[in-house]
């Protein structure tokens, strides 16, 4: 591969195959594939897409080599923000423990103990690791801390690094609160809320046994909407329950894991703006029953992918990771996981600049060491990015 690197319009020619994710343009398919393409890129945006033929003249010209090109994934569900690992769960795990949400208190207790800088670093370390694998947007959430002021703290320190921060000050109720739940809510949506809503675009909770009951989350969520901040829920991941049908009725943006749906569910989801974000790698992680992505797709539901990333139940940041897990294991075609890693995230954060290759959309593309994004199921565990720009800016 050729390329120059000095200012004004650059063309990436050459592309064997490139994902727009624009029914409009190329095959007419949800993923807007065109063959034999070109994109080009004028400061931080996408300004043309189309046949190498017939694409404009500009200052510069990168030759793809006939690879592949799709948009950088837009990983919408993480939680980085944290110390320690949890390696002796994992092992004791895969040796026959069955996961519960318990086991968060470890990673509160590390991150608690940790300093900023550590904090800073290990968020640093993370997304540099994702973004050598493509992934350009990456949401991350607090909910290791659990105090007011480390709840704050995470958030201050996720916002140094990425645009989408999470409020997850309600991940579990922590020991300190074991015997007073409400008393912890009332924190939550009380002090703590009022400390983080300055630092958070987003608030989530952990709508499960063991964590949040419906009640408990909807007053939760409504205290984040009354300050500004949009909802999101970790709904249905280890049982049936309310999750699900309190993020449509909330409007928020995502219902995340989703592993365990009714049909009321299902159809909630599909008659909604609520995206159903699917975490693969946390079934991969603790052996849980996969979540069903052919049944959400057919129903009309938006599906995402995300990894998830935590390190008790998906340490992972690898996208290609899961959209490999998709499509081996959830009913997914290699051009759906590629579109919901991409452009289903992005609906997950409700950006529209992201997600896609278009003109007007943010320079955000991952070059493949592969002629097709199809080599991305087909090749699970090889590293194909092999380049990656993020708003014009070419970072790896």
């Amino acid at each position: 591969m050729t390329t120059t690197t000095t200012a004004g319009t650059t063309a990436l020619t050459n592309i064997a195959s490139l994902v727009t994710n624009d029914p409009s343009l190329g095959d007419g398919t949800p993923i807007g594939l065109i063959q034999d393409a070109a994109v080009v890129i004028d400061g931080d945006r996408v300004v043309w897409v189309g046949e190498s033929s017939k694409a404009p003249a500009t200052d510069n010209a990168v030759d793809a080599g006939g690879r592949a090109v799709i948009p950088g994934f837009v990983d919408s569900h993480s939680h980085l923000v944290f110390a320690g690992d949890r390696t002796q769960e994992f092992n004791a795990r895969m040796s026959g423990r069955a996961y519960s949400a318990g086991g968060i208190r470890t990673t509160v207790a590390a991150t608690r103990a940790a300093t900023d800088t550590e904090l800073g670093a290990n968020v640093a370390r993370y997304l540099a690791e994702a973004l050598r694998q493509g992934t350009t947007t990456q949401e991350t959430k607090s909910g290791y801390g659990l105090t007011v002021e480390d709840e704050a703290r995470a958030l201050r320190i996720a916002g140094a690094h990425t645009d989408e921060v999470t409020y997850l000050g309600a991940h579990i109720v922590p020991p300190d609160h074991a015997g007073d739940p409400a008393a912890y809510v009332a924190l939550v949506t009380g002090e703590m809320l009022d400390a983080c809503a300055p630092y958070a675009r987003w608030i989530d909770v952990f709508c499960e046994k063991g964590a949040f009951d419906g009640d408990q989350a909807r007053a939760i969520l409504t205290a984040g909407a009354a300050k500004g901040l949009h909802p999101r829920v970790h709904a249905n991941q280890l049982s049936y329950g309310p999750g699900v049908q309190l993020a449509v009725e909330l409007d928020a943006a995502s219902a995340d894991h989703c592993t365990h749906l009714t049909d009321a569910d299902v159809d909630a989801l599909a008659h909604s703006a609520t995206v159903a974000t699917l975490l693969p790698g946390a079934e991969f992680s603790t052996r849980a029953a996969w979540p069903d992505a052919r049944r959400l797709l057919d129903a009309g539901a938006t599906v995402a992918l995300s990894t998830d990333c935590n390190p008790g139940s998906s340490f992972t940041s690898s996208m290609p990771f899961c959209i490999a897990l998709a499509v081996r294991d959830m009913g997914m075609t290699p051009d759906e996981a590629v579109w919901s890693a991409t452009a289903g995230g992005a609906a997950a954060l409700r950006r529209q600049d992201v997600g896609r290759l278009t003109p007007g959309a943010r320079a955000d593309l991952a070059l493949l060491d592969a002629p097709s994004h199809v080599h991305l199921a087909y090749r699970p565990g090889v590293p194909l990015v092999t380049a990656v720009w993020r708003a014009g800016e070419r970072v790896r």
